[in-house]
C-alpha cells in the first residue's frame, strides 16, 4: 500500500504581488529623499531669509553706465540678474563694504538692532546738481541760521517748516581746501532712532548717474573715511569709468 505524504509547503509567491511591493518601496524611496531634500534647501533657504551668497558677478545697465556687481551685494531677488535696469538697490556691510555671507547674516538681518548695514541706490540723475552742491543755491535757503555742533565737525541745521522737510535736520562738514562739503540729510526723533539707516546723501557719479546711500547716524563721526569709502566702491562696481 502506498502512502500519501500532506506536507503545508508555501504557495510560489504571486508575481504582480512582488512588482507591486517593489514599486510601492521606490516610490517610498523617492518620497524620502524628495523631503530630506526639500528640507536641506528650505532650511538654507530660511538661513538665507532671502539673501544670496553666491558672488557671481552680474552685468547692470543703467542708461550709459554698466555696473559690474556680485550677487550677494544685490538687495532684491528679483534684481539679481543681468541685464538693463532703471535703478540698482545694493547693501553692504560696513567697513569691509562686503555682500552678504553666512557669517555676517546676523548684521543683514539686523539681529539685536545691528546697524551696520549701508544702502546704495544707483540711477539716472533727475537734478542738475548732488546734494553737496545743492547746499549754496537751494539748502541755504530752507534752513535755519543757527546749528548745533555735531561729531568730527558736523553742524546740524534745522529746516524751516515751509521746506517740507518735517523731521529731519541737515548735516554739513567742511571739506578740505578746495573740496566740497559733505552733506546729507537725516531723520530725527523718534524716526532716525526706529530707521536702520536714518541718514542719506546723493553724489553724482558716472555718467549722467546719481548714487544715494544710505547709513546708519552713528557713522557721521566718521564721514571722511565713510564718503571716500562708498565713492570708491562704486567706482569699482563701475566699469565704464575703466
Amino acid at each position: 500500500m502506498e502512502t500519501t505524504i500532506l506536507t503545508n509547503a508555501p504557495a510560489a509567491p504571486n508575481p504582480r504581488f512582488m512588482l507591486r511591493i517593489f514599486q510601492v518601496s521606490v516610490i517610498l524611496l523617492f518620497i524620502s529623499l524628495g523631503i530630506a531634500a526639500a528640507g536641506k534647501w528650505l532650511g538654507g533657504s530660511m538661513a538665507a531669509a532671502g539673501h544670496s551668497e553666491a558672488t557671481q558677478i552680474h552685468e547692470i545697465v543703467i542708461g550709459n553706465n554698466v555696473l559690474a556687481v556680485p550677487e550677494n551685494a544685490i538687495r532684491f531677488e528679483g534684481a539679481r540678474r543681468s541685464g538693463i535696469a532703471r535703478r540698482l538697490d545694493l547693501y553692504l556691510r560696513w567697513p569691509e563694504l562686503g555682500g552678504y555671507t553666512r557669517a555676517t547674516r546676523d548684521d543683514f538681518n539686523h539681529v539685536d538692532g545691528a546697524r551696520r548695514i549701508i544702502f546704495l541706490t544707483f540711477e539716472e540723475r533727475v537734478m542738475s546738481r548732488d546734494m553737496s552742491g545743492r547746499l549754496e543755491p537751494i539748502y541755504a535757503h530752507v534752513i535755519n541760521a543757527k546749528s548745533i555742533a555735531g561729531p568730527n565737525g558736523i553742524r546740524f541745521y534745522g529746516f524751516k517748516p515751509e521746506a517740507g522737510y518735517r523731521g529731519e535736520a541737515l548735516a554739513v562738514a567742511d571739506g578740505k581746501a578746495g573740496e566740497r562739503p559733505f552733506v546729507a540729510r537725516c531723520l530725527s526723533g523718534v524716526a532716525a532712532r526706529e530707521s536702520l539707516a536714518p541718514c542719506e546723501r546723493d553724489i553724482a557719479i558716472g555718467d549722467d548717474m546719481s548714487l544715494t546711500y544710505r547709513f546708519p547716524a552713528e557713522l557721521l563721526g566718521d564721514w571722511p573715511v565713510l564718503d571716500a569709502a562708498v565713492t570708491g566702491r562704486a567706482k569699482i562696481y563701475l566699469q565704464t569709468l575703466r
